[in-house]
């Protein structure tokens, strides 16, 4: 079992690898293809797009398969197209690649998440999937860094390439460590589409969209800001990623914690109301060459406690479908990754700074507590109507 979680970590790391290394390198691949780099955050875009796309569709067809030999299946797809990221010659080339490389990603944490809390012992399924995200937030602590540090200091496409090995160390962990499980799903595809009647259900998939984008709109330009806000020298945005994973980490293990403790929804709400107060602070205090440091490893810690409760909430609000619920919170969180980035590089196209971009992400976060309210008014409601 531990080996199990430990090739879903391995997944998570190469797909938290994908998904914020091109953050680091973003100046560098704007570069590479003679663009400006708003224009390459439509890369960040393209492939948050093809996790939306890929997590209903990847999970429905392979609903009626063994949930490890589709997690097999996932993890060479992920591999093959993340490879080729690395030989793409156009903004064009590069766009669809990014966007084939982000359909396995959603249905991959989709499925492994429930996998993750079947493998776990009763009442620690939190920590089960957060030994899952584990991957991810590791990753950003030590997978982003050094590949943002090959981009920087050889050529960006090193950074995919880096992706690939991880990627053929993820499908070897889930072929032979991962024991022979029953199908992704108990009950057919189109009946599980059910759960989409559910107001509470779209209310989550809205929160997960809006409130987690808070946090890509200020991730998606931190290199940007590191060196032209405060003035760090480029080699220190790799220090500054380390930062941001280390933080990513410690605050994974505590949302589970609080999870534990406070229920899903609580959780949510605090850690989005951290949020808030985080990346306003850091509109004001960015200019400042240690604060900026500071404030990388807090916004991460404060950002990814959010992982867990918000899988757990959308799980229990999809009984039933738990499987098809949790690949649709991973296209929300990516929908989130799209326009947090699309969203906060119109203020910075539009001449208005990096730190614009804080502002964005504080807003983003702001209504996301204002959905959660109203999850709380409706849960309310039909409390009292039973």
């Amino acid at each position: 079992m531990n080996k199990a979680l430990l090739s879903l970590a391995i997944g998570g790391f190469g797909i938290g690898l994908t998904e914020f290394v091109i953050m680091g390198i973003l100046p560098d691949v704007a570069f590479a293809f003679d663009i400006s780099i708003p224009e390459a955050g439509h890369f960040i875009s393209a492939y948050a797009l093809g996790v939306v796309v890929g997590a209903p569709i990847l999970t429905g067809l392979g609903s009626k398969w063994p949930a490890n030999k589709v997690l097999l299946a996932l993890m060479l797809w992920f591999t093959v197209f993340n490879t080729l990221s690395a030989f793409a010659t156009s903004y064009n080339s590069f766009m669809i690649v990014r966007f084939l490389s982000g359909l396995p990603h959603g249905a991959f944490f989709g499925i492994g998440v429930v996998v993750a809390g079947k493998l776990s012992k009763e009442g620690k399924e939190a920590q089960g999937i957060a030994i899952m995200f584990s991957g991810l937030t590791v990753a950003n602590l030590l997978g982003v860094p050094l590949g943002t540090y090959l981009g920087k200091s050889f050529d960006w496409s090193l950074s995919f390439l880096m992706v690939g090995v991880v990627g053929i160390i993820a499908v070897l962990s889930v072929k032979f460590w991962m024991p022979a499980l029953e199908e992704s799903s108990e009950s057919n595809f189109l009946k599980e589409f059910r759960i989409f009647k559910r107001v509470e259900l779209w209310l989550i998939i809205l929160l997960t969209t809006i409130g987690t984008g808070g946090f890509f709109a200020w991730y998606s330009y931190i290199s940007p800001s590191i060196t032209e806000v405060a003035g760090h020298s480029e080699n220190v945005v790799a220090y500054a990623m380390v930062l941001a994973g280390l933080g990513m980490v410690i605050g994974n293990f505590v949302g589970a914690k609080l999870t534990e403790k406070f229920a899903p929804l609580n959780t949510v709400t605090i850690v989005l109301t951290m949020m808030v107060i985080c990346l306003s602070l850091n509109a004001y205090l960015a200019s400042d060459k240690t604060m900026i440091l500071i404030m990388t490893f807090i916004i991460g810690l404060v950002s990814f406690a959010i992982s867990t409760p918000i899988q757990l909430l959308i799980i229990r609000s999809s009984e039933g479908s738990e499987t098809l619920g949790s690949s649709l919170n991973q296209s929300a969180f990516n929908t989130g990754n799209a326009s947090g980035a699309y969203f906060a590089g119109l203020p910075i196209a539009m001449g208005y700074g990096y730190t614009s971009a804080d502002w964005v992400g504080a807003a983003m976060a702001a209504t996301g507590i204002l959905i959660a309210i109203a999850i709380y008014i409706l849960r309310n409601r039909q409390a009292k109507n039973t």
